[in-house]
């Protein structure tokens, strides 16, 4: 029996598995896949040394306030998530909301999102492989090797077995993170717990710098959201994947808050400055009297980035089948495998999408830092761009129910204008070459796609019908 007719007959039964794996995930391993596809570690090891490059002692007001944005697009999310669930993740949510268009170009949006924060992130899986390689071994591998090897081993795993990728991400994750938490609080011990009232008082930082160190912050939490990709895997969705969605970013916002004013602190007085550091956790273990932990923190770090690599292919492969199933993409991509219940087409394609931009780039001979950066920049700008629709869709969505309350259009109005901020982050002022490009590459794939999905809406009109059906039928799945 095919895919698309097991997955009538769980329509037929009142379910609407699409032939996955229905209600095998428990909330702890739902909540693993948003935190996995954080990658709470890499934000520590990169991501905290950039703010500060920008934002020096307001680092940390930087993350609290990045945690606040992300939680207001959140309660938007939550919206949606608390009424309905599938694979399709803000896809879904925004056919209910604004149509099957908008829907569809936010779908697409998503899917350069997740597969380019894929691609990024093998790159940092390489970095810290060959660090460890070098430290150990005393040799390095090729970075395109190593990117390869990223990908093929979250192919394989992604292909296997949904409950396998969430337990084997949140385990990596877990580990990872303990790590990190026993060194800032080394840090902070070897401190005295004294207040650090230049970081406090943010001494000599200004607005501007804390404007751009915000739009770094929210890079570090893109993906928290892909719990919602879950949808037809997770035990009980309607309350399993808002409270994941909200527990992920509370739970990371706190480590990046912390870790952020930690790393400020264990740096003073050194001779080099955070923002110079390429390994800030190995020099915090060696001044904390723990260098015997900075091989394991290396070790911490590839996990972390492999953790990553797993998740966004999972949830970009999830929004990709069910748009495949909806025949906005190849019908191929929406099959499900007769004994693994995974999306094995549409993981197979999100694999190789994610190596060919890292790969083309490292065999260029560019770093892996560069990698990252460039490449998650173009993912950021689609996951902003999702954050934006989504939270423009929620008071849309609660008036048509007669929900809509003043504090809804509060909270998506504050939570549109931070993350229009940081795209203003992107373009003005004018950021060095190809910082300066990769907005307009992110607005070319989009608009490709927008191209795209017009001539879908204008000239196949049964698609547009079977999308807006599929979207009734999951609704009424929850609501009755």
């Amino acid at each position: 029996m095919s895919a698309k007719a097991r997955s009538q007959q769980e329509v037929n039964r009142g379910g609407h598995s699409y032939g996955l794996k229905s209600a095998t995930l428990s909330p702890l391993e739902t909540l693993g896949q948003s935190i996995a596809n954080i990658a709470p570690t890499a934000t520590p090891t990169v991501v905290i040394p950039l703010v500060f490059a920008v934002s020096g002692a307001s680092t940390w007001l930087a993350y609290l306030i990045a945690t606040v944005s992300i939680l207001l697009v959140a309660s938007s999310i939550n919206q949606f998530a608390r009424r309905s669930a599938s694979p399709g993740s803000f896809y879904s949510y925004i056919i209910t909301g604004l149509g099957p268009f908008w829907g569809s170009v936010t779908g697409w949006a998503l899917l350069i999102a997740y597969i380019g924060c894929a691609s990024a992130v093998t790159s940092g899986f390489s970095n810290y492989s060959n660090v460890f390689l070098k430290s150990v071994f005393g040799f390095q591998i090729p970075a395109v090797l190593l990117i390869g090897l990223s990908v093929l081993a979250a192919w394989y795993v992604a292909y296997k077995d949904i409950k396998l990728s969430a337990r084997l991400s949140l385990g990596l994750e877990f580990a990872s993170v303990s790590l990190i938490l026993l060194l800032v609080g080394v840090t902070l011990y070897r401190h005295g717990f004294n207040l650090d009232w230049d970081q406090l008082t943010l001494k000599g930082t200004s607005l501007d710098a804390l404007r751009g160190g915000l739009v770094l912050a929210i890079f570090s939490f893109v993906g928290f959201e892909s719990a919602a990709t879950l949808g037809s895997e997770a035990r009980e969705p309607l309350h399993s994947i808002p409270r994941a969605i909200v527990r992920s970013a509370l739970i990371v916002g706190a480590l990046f808050v912390v870790s952020s004013y930690a790393q400020v602190v264990g740096f003073q007085g050194h001779t080099e400055t955070l923002d110079k550091s390429t390994a800030p956790l190995n020099v915090l273990a060696d001044r904390a009297g723990l260098s015997a932990i900075g091989l394991f923190i290396d070790i911490g770090a590839v996990i972390s980035f492999f953790a990553c690599v797993l998740a966004s292919i999972n949830a970009g492969a999830r929004v990709l089948f069910l748009m495949g199933r909806h025949g906005i993409f190849h019908a191929s991509a929406g099959d499900a495998h007769h004994k693994n219940e995974t999306p094995h087409i549409a993981v197979t394609i999100a694999s190789v999408l994610a190596f060919v931009p890292a790969a083309i780039l490292s065999l260029r001979g560019v770093g892996d830092f560069d990698i990252y950066g460039w490449v998650g920049t173009i993912a950021t700008l689609g996951f902003i761009v999702t954050y934006i629709i989504i939270s423009i869709a929620a008071p849309v969505y609660l008036k048509r129910r007669g929900e809509l309350k003043a504090q809804h259009i509060l909270t998506s109005a504050v939570a549109v204008i931070a993350l229009g901020l940081a795209i203003l982050g992107n373009i003005y002022p004018v950021p060095p070459a190809p910082y300066n490009l990769l907005p307009y590459i992110f607005l070319g794939l989009w608009v490709a796609g927008v191209a795209w999905i017009t001539i879908i809406h204008a000239f196949r009109p049964h698609v547009v019908e079977g999308i807006r059906q599929d979207s009734l039928a999951i609704n009424a799945r929850f609501n009755g």
